[in-house]
């Protein structure tokens, strides 16, 4: 086939990849920084070319064709091909580089690790951005780190999933964060905490339950979850004057403590540790910014959990931090 008639360019094929993962126009639009009309107009085009709609309307959202379902995983692997050939060469230079690397995460970790990264970042490479992206049960990261729309995603699973590429950033025990005036604050048995008031963050995965859940379901115990929460980072603030139990990491736990009238309480259930991993697509694996970005999370994370007495791993070959 002749360049003339070449029917795509790579537009088209990012706008079929993230109505895709998006099943809506507008956000699509959103994603893409694109208006509307031309994201409608890309999706007409597609629809010509593929003599198939692809999506079709349903009430609030749009449902992919058989068609569009089989055409999706190949659409991934061809831009992940195209970007590979696009990415700059071997040569990477933190000082002078202006990439943004873009972090998939949700908000467990404590305020302070994440401005250890932000502060060598901003120190190692002034020219370069960093974005954090809010995940939820709703935000398809997997794909994401496919398309290349992030590039590390920071989670906590029992088993991080197994297709992505993987190292351990650090271990961390599980506490229980309680009112200073809690009955339990000097400590707590194991029928106290099940039989307690418990508040519960949304799980931000549809596809993984939480350590704490996951663990209590293996033992075959529950506990209540009396007030649920859209993020971590509210639930601390909700414990003050309640007998509400909070369960999370000690980093987390004592990040909170230190600005509120709060105890830590060691967990009376064993949890195993809370382990929080990065994770990335293969795409990037041997990318020389990303390396060093990979590296710079490893090595700060590593020096910053240090002093909060957390178990890390030894770190691999790869998160030795590039000068």
């Amino acid at each position: 086939m002749s360049r003339a008639n070449d029917p795509f360019d790579t537009y088209l094929l990012r706008v079929f990849s993230i109505l895709m993962n998006e099943r809506s126009v507008s956000r699509a639009a959103t994603r893409l920084n694109q208006s509307q009309p031309a994201v409608s107009t890309a999706l007409k085009r597609l629809r010509e070319i593929f003599d198939d709609p692809l999506l079709i309307k349903d009430k609030q959202r749009m449902v992919p064709t058989e068609r569009a379902l089989q055409l999706e995983a190949s659409v991934r692997v061809v831009l992940g091909e195209i970007d590979a050939l696009l990415s700059p060469g071997d040569v990477f230079d933190p000082a002078t580089t202006r990439q943004t690397f873009r972090i998939g995460t949700p908000d467990y970790l404590a305020p302070p690790l994440m401005a250890a990264v932000v502060q060598y970042l901003r120190t190692t490479a002034p020219g370069a951005r960093m974005l954090l992206q809010p995940l939820g049960p709703d935000y398809d990261y997997d794909g994401a780190l496919a398309d290349g729309e992030i590039d590390v995603v920071i989670g906590n699973w029992p088993q991080p999933p197994e297709h992505l590429r993987t190292t351990l950033l650090l271990e961390d025990e599980i506490v229980c964060l309680v009112d200073r005036d809690h009955p339990g604050a000097s400590g707590m048995r194991a029928t106290d905490y099940l039989q307690g008031s418990h508040v519960v963050p949304l799980l931000y995965s549809g596809l993984q339950r939480g350590v704490v859940e996951t663990h209590l379901a293996a033992q075959r115990l529950t506990r209540t979850p009396t007030v649920t929460v859209p993020f971590f980072s509210m639930a601390p603030h909700l414990l003050p004057g309640t007998d509400l139990i909070f369960t999370t990491s000690r980093h987390f736990a004592l990040h909170f403590a230190a600005m509120l009238p709060l105890a830590v309480v060691p967990a009376p259930i064993d949890f195993p540790p809370m382990r929080f991993y990065q994770l990335w697509h293969g795409r990037n694996q041997h990318a020389p910014g990303h390396i060093w970005f990979r590296s710079l999370l490893s090595a700060v994370m590593r020096t910053a959990s240090a002093t909060r007495h957390l178990r890390v791993s030894a770190p691999p070959s790869e998160v030795r931090l590039a000068a």
